[in-house]
């Protein structure tokens, strides 16, 4: 493990200022219509979990829209008994559609999932993983209270000269064949952007631009969220942002080199790669990753789901970013936000 590299230069207070019209919305009892489901069990991080198919998502109320808040709820199975050497049934989501570079993705939650052996991640990736690239925007390790955002390409990406607000960076270098395939994180430090506080504060705003000058990414707690996004704004500028709370400008990293039109996802896998690691997993939770909490009654999985009111997708003003596909690239893609042990440290340091 190694430690967090701490940034002390003085921060602009924006970056370059781009105005954005939106394209797609994900919202209300039309939520998943636009979405594929995996359909297979996690061959991707070596979770313990199955990703179900549609219809048993549906039937089983672990992706439906909520009547009473008209939000999509997207969660782990709670209510099973799961027998040794068996898996938990949990969801998968990618979005039929592409997003190309002049794009911006807002995900707006009010609760994410958390518990120990849980891994959740609202994120994107190109259909061809490594190539084209993956974003990761929110993602978590069991208990651990504060979100880290990464991304992963091939050789040849790093973060150079960032404007951003966080302080924490636990990798500079995105290459997937570097350092374990940790990636360049950035940790935000900023209380309740995950977890209990999270949903305790009624969760709040990822935004995520994938722009021909960089990758930013800002969070808002849902005090905090700028008057433009809180209206669904059909229009708006990131001169209404501010800093981001993650940035990997076009100068250390070509997003015509190593980012291709991506997908957005959303998943919950069960131990893994990561989760399930005991050197990460001890770190905030205690027994048996697989054995003390996806064997059982499911009580463990009680807090592990998305709570969404929408996704909204822009374009940057006079563009359509929209790339129309059945989007089963991304749903066979080997790849998800991939294991960061390396990484770990900085994360751990705020748990």
């Amino acid at each position: 493990m190694r430690s967090a590299l701490l940034l002390s230069a003085a921060l602009p207070s924006v970056l370059g200022a781009t105005t954005y019209s939106m394209v797609k919305e994900y919202s209300g009892s039309g939520f998943f219509d636009d979405w594929n489901f995996y359909g297979n069990f996690d061959n991707l991080t070596n979770g313990d979990a199955i990703f179900v198919t549609s219809s048993v998502a549906s039937s089983s109320k672990l992706a439906y829209v909520d009547s009473a808040t008209n939000r999509a709820i997207i969660k782990v199975d709670n209510t099973s008994t799961v027998a040794f050497n068996d898996k938990r049934n949990t969801v998968r989501i990618s979005s039929k559609d592409e997003f190309t570079v002049g794009s911006l993705w807002i995900f707006d939650m009010y609760h994410v999932p958390f518990g120990c052996s849980v891994w959740p991640a609202a994120w994107s990736q190109a259909p061809n993983w490594p190539t084209g690239g993956e974003i990761d925007t929110f993602e978590v390790y069991n208990l651990a209270t504060h979100n880290q955002m990464t991304l992963h390409t091939e050789p040849g990406c790093k973060q150079v000269n960032p404007v951003q607000t966080s302080t924490v960076v636990n990798s500079t270098d995105c290459s997937f064949q570097d350092n374990s395939n940790a990636g360049c994180s950035v940790m935000d430090t900023s209380p309740a952007t995950d977890g209990a506080a999270f949903a305790a504060a009624e969760g709040g705003v990822y935004v995520t631009e994938y722009a021909e000058s960089g990758i930013s990414v800002w969070f808002f707690g849902r005090p905090n969220v700028p008057s433009s996004l809180a209206s669904n704004a059909s229009s708006f500028s990131t001169n209404d942002l501010g800093t981001p709370v993650a940035n990997w400008p076009t100068g250390g990293c070509s997003m015509d080199t190593f980012f291709k039109p991506q997908n957005l996802i959303f998943d919950i896998t069960l131990c893994g790669d990561a989760a399930g690691d005991p050197a990460i997993f001890n770190q905030t939770c205690s027994g048996n990753c697989y054995l003390d909490y996806v064997v059982g009654n499911g009580s463990a999985y009680d807090n592990a789901y998305f709570d969404v009111a929408s996704v909204r997708v822009y374009s940057a003003n006079g563009t359509n970013t929209v790339k129309e596909t059945n989007g089963a690239g991304a749903a066979a893609a080997m790849s998800m936000p991939l294991w960061w042990i390396g990484a770990l440290a900085g994360l751990l340091l705020y748990v």
